[in-house]
């Protein structure tokens, strides 16, 4: 049963295995850390965390594990990924950005995603998704949640009914379009986790959103969780 409410707070600690290495980011050419070498306390953007991941990392993995959605982990790298997600959004609208200090990403989708008060996709915007889903299924080793978000316009009440109707949406199209349903978790926000705070319908739209966060796991973290 999907958990339409949940209030997220407080920091997560998170420490990543592996090694120190240098890479090069491939979205910006520079040398910098390793992802697999920094751990310590995860940042967040608009108050997500890792550790507030929608029915839990560790058992969100193995069910992944277990319905076989994981690939390959030799050779991934999320900076490749992410790159590779902005390039084929180009224009759409869509933005892509690190959160929990680089622990995943998150995307988000704009206000056009679905018309005026509507939970269906747009027709002008599912060619973008399956950018988006394609993507996700070529590098299928992550957690998927989505949100869903709405402006003050409107009750609160039907404002977070709209927000879940619209996060289970873009969740549905993803998996039709090849992204293992044991990946993907929903979430409704309704009004509560505001971009702006504004009432002029100018800067409004930026309110009304879906953001689908991506949370990679190594291979030692899906072998726990499937020992468990």
């Amino acid at each position: 049963m999907q958990i339409k409410r949940i209030l997220i707070a407080g920091a997560a600690s998170v420490a990543l295995l592996g090694t120190s290495a240098c890479v090069t980011d491939p979205n910006t050419g520079e040398q910098k850390i390793s992802r697999t070498a920094i751990g310590g306390i995860g940042g967040a953007l608009g108050g997500y965390l890792l550790g507030g991941l929608i029915g839990g990392k560790t058992a969100r993995i193995a069910g992944a594990v277990a319905g076989g959605a994981i690939g390959g982990y030799v050779g991934y790298n999320m900076d490749k990924q992410i790159k590779e997600l902005k390039e084929n959004t180009a224009g759409s609208g869509v933005d892509v950005t690190e959160v929990d200090n680089g622990n995943a990403f998150l995307v988000n989708l704009p206000d056009v995603t679905f018309p005026t008060g509507s939970s269906s996709i747009s027709a002008s915007f599912q060619a973008t998704l399956d950018q988006v889903a394609a993507n996700l299924v070529q590098y299928p080793n992550s957690l998927v949640d989505v949100y869903g978000h709405t402006d003050t316009v409107g009750s609160s009440s039907s404002n977070q009914a709209l927000s879940e109707r619209r996060a289970q949406s873009v969740a549905n199209y993803l998996t039709s379009r090849g992204v293992a349903a044991s990946r993907i978790r929903w979430q409704g926000f309704g009004e509560t986790q505001l971009k702006v705070q504004t009432g002029d319908n100018v800067n409004e739209p930026l309110n009304r959103r879906v953001e689908i966060k991506v949370i990679p796991f190594t291979e030692a973290e899906a072998k726990a969780a499937a020992g468990q």
